[in-house]
């Protein structure tokens, strides 16, 4: 098989596209054939380049953190799945054998070493990638791989960020940072349409704000040109938004979104790329009773509500460009060129 491999740490140059052994499915695993793996600016670009050596990548390492795709080989003790099926796969899961159902081989619940794909074990920056059964989440047939491999990656998280930490309600305001950001252009999306909440988005220039407009927002702030706690407050009549949710961690402009909560207002967060260092008002955190919680990742029983809301037109995500599995390190480049773009895409069935 082809995949886009780095042997060393270093520019996107390191990222190889060279030839490397079929995978074969282990005891309990699925094959997949990958139609679409996503870049990231951290798990990919910024491991690629040496700056995340807490994550322990395993070289040489074939990134690609998720990946979406055809199931075309099973391995031994798998029966829930067939070839043909379409599938998606992403994040932290068991390095060691386990059984479809996520046990050890010892029949016991798996207590081994766990890491992600892209970092710990190979990712989805290949033709062919293989994963613990039980990680694989079944997509809906109607929906383009592509699109599923960045749901994938981003609408489990903002779902459990919107959904289980903040428990936004109808007709709450929902303040959204980073509306053409990933994160941002998603949580858009569930706070107003699968919700029904009123969102304020804001980003640092008039066009990208109001591309949250276009997503379903109420009310778009750029903040390089207007002062966004001012603008918030006259959105909510004087009352702030009930819901703060970020994902940048952006040291000059959190801040200002933070005095823009309302009285028992929520803050959530699973990002610090901005920051990650942010001062915040702590009068205003005990006056207005504010809670502040951070939560990456995801629950594993809203992953078929994601693709659900996606399939139906609920949720549309952000793609910039789909580019062939060969081009892995100008796509890295073209990341670390323009950080605020759109998802980018690689297919390794283009070549």
């Amino acid at each position: 098989m082809k995949a886009a491999v780095f042997h060393e740490f270093g520019p996107p140059d390191v990222l190889k596209y060279q030839d490397m052994p079929d995978p074969e499915p282990r005891l309990g695993e699925v094959r997949i054939k990958v139609h679409g793996a996503t870049v990231n600016r951290v798990l990919d670009v910024a491991l690629r380049s040496g700056t995340q050596a807490h994550r322990q990548a395993q070289l040489p390492c074939i990134p690609g953190v998720d990946c979406a795709g055809v199931i075309d080989k099973i391995g031994p003790g798998v029966s829930k799945w067939k070839i043909g099926d379409h599938v998606a796969a992403a994040g932290g899961m068991p390095l060691d054998i386990v059984t479809e159902d996520g046990m050890g081989e010892d029949g016991k619940p798996y207590a081994g070493p766990m890491g992600m794909m892209g970092i710990r074990r190979p990712g989805g920056f290949a033709d062919l990638v293989c994963v613990p059964s039980s990680q694989a989440v079944a997509l809906p047939e109607n929906l383009d791989f592509h699109e599923a491999a960045v749901v994938m990656r981003h609408c489990p998280t903002a779902w459990n960020l919107l959904m289980n930490e903040a428990k936004i309600k109808p007709g709450e305001w929902v303040l959204i940072m980073g509306a053409s950001g990933n994160l941002g252009s998603v949580g858009i999306q569930i706070a107003k349409n699968i919700v029904g909440c009123k969102v304020i988005t804001c980003a640092g220039s008039r066009e990208r704000a109001e591309l949250g407009l276009k997503l379903g927002a109420d009310v778009a702030i750029d903040y390089s040109s207007q002062d966004l706690t001012a603008e918030i407050l006259k959105a909510t009549d004087g009352k702030g938004v009930d819901v703060l949710y970020d994902n940048i961690a952006n040291p000059d402009i959190l801040p200002k979104a933070f005095m823009g909560l309302g009285l028992d207002g929520r803050m959530v967060t699973a990002g610090a790329h901005g920051g990650p260092v942010v001062p915040i008002n702590f009068f205003h955190l005990y006056d207005r009773r504010i809670t502040i919680r951070g939560m990456p990742g995801a629950k594993a029983e809203d992953l078929p509500k994601c693709f659900a809301a996606a399939a139906e037109g609920k949720i549309k995500v952000q793609i910039a460009h789909v580019l062939p599995l060969s081009q892995a390190a100008e796509a890295h480049r073209m990341m670390e060129t323009d950080p605020g773009m759109g998802k980018i895409v690689l297919d390794p069935a283009m070549g």
